[in-house]
């Protein structure tokens, strides 16, 4: 996994970087109109500080929740302590639902639906990254699969009872009374919102191995049990 340092750049470098990185992932002009959307609670560029989001220079390659100084959500954290590192893919399916990939985000957005407006935005957002001109063919930033889950699979209607008796696993970590003492509680979540968290595990979207392989030993029917289960579990 790469880590790698802001490096101050300059508006016209950007310019410059934003043309490259455009032909790779989407048009940074058209970027930076969606970026008005953002506006209200980030600031990216010279001199970006916090406000209600943290600042978004050197997001590409930066590893979740670290920003010294702004207050995360313990979700945002813990997803960072997992492993999850904001790549094209990783942004992209953020974008699309924040709680795809943190469940328990802060970030009141209800998401970006049109993949290419989510391209155009990273196009931009690329641009006041380090070294941009090595994009998209170089990691962090390597665009791969977003996060796909057929419709049908979010309309099967899962069986709780069932759910119940799969859920045994689960509670070996997560407390079955929904407390959160530094694992996430689980209980209560919309049938939606668990079934969508379940297969980001299984695309390997959510950085977390073991819940990876236990969401990968799952079926759709499964999942959808649980998820049955959990939200009106106590």
């Amino acid at each position: 996994m790469i880590f790698r340092m802001f490096l101050p750049i300059t508006f016209a470098s950007t310019i410059a970087a934003s043309v490259v990185f455009g032909e790779g992932l989407g048009d940074a002009g058209k970027g930076t109109k969606i970026f008005s959307k953002c506006k209200s609670c980030h600031r990216i560029g010279n001199g970006a500080i916090n406000r209600v989001g943290p600042h978004l220079n050197g997001i590409f390659g930066r590893k979740a929740g670290t920003i010294v100084g702004f207050a995360y959500s313990k979700s945002m954290v813990r997803a960072g302590v997992d492993g999850l590192v904001w790549t094209a893919e990783t942004l992209d399916a953020y974008l699309e639902n924040p709680k795809s990939l943190v469940s328990k985000t802060r970030m009141n957005f209800r998401g970006l639906k049109n993949p290419q407006a989510r391209a155009d935005l990273l196009a931009f957002l690329r641009g006041y990254s380090d070294e941009p001109i090595n994009i998209p063919e170089a990691e962090p930033t390597a665009t791969k699969t977003d996060l796909k889950i057929d419709p049908a699979i979010l309309t099967i209607k899962g069986d709780p009872e069932y759910g119940e008796y799969l859920s045994g696993e689960c509670k070996t970590c997560h407390q079955s009374g929904g407390e959160d003492d530094g694992i996430p509680a689980i209980t209560k979540w919309p049938e939606e919102d668990f079934a969508i968290a379940m297969h980001a595990y299984k695309q390997k979207l959510r950085q977390h191995p073991v819940m990876q392989m236990m969401a990968g030993r799952l079926s759709d029917e499964e999942i959808a049990a649980l998820a049955a289960y959990f939200k009106d579990h106590e």
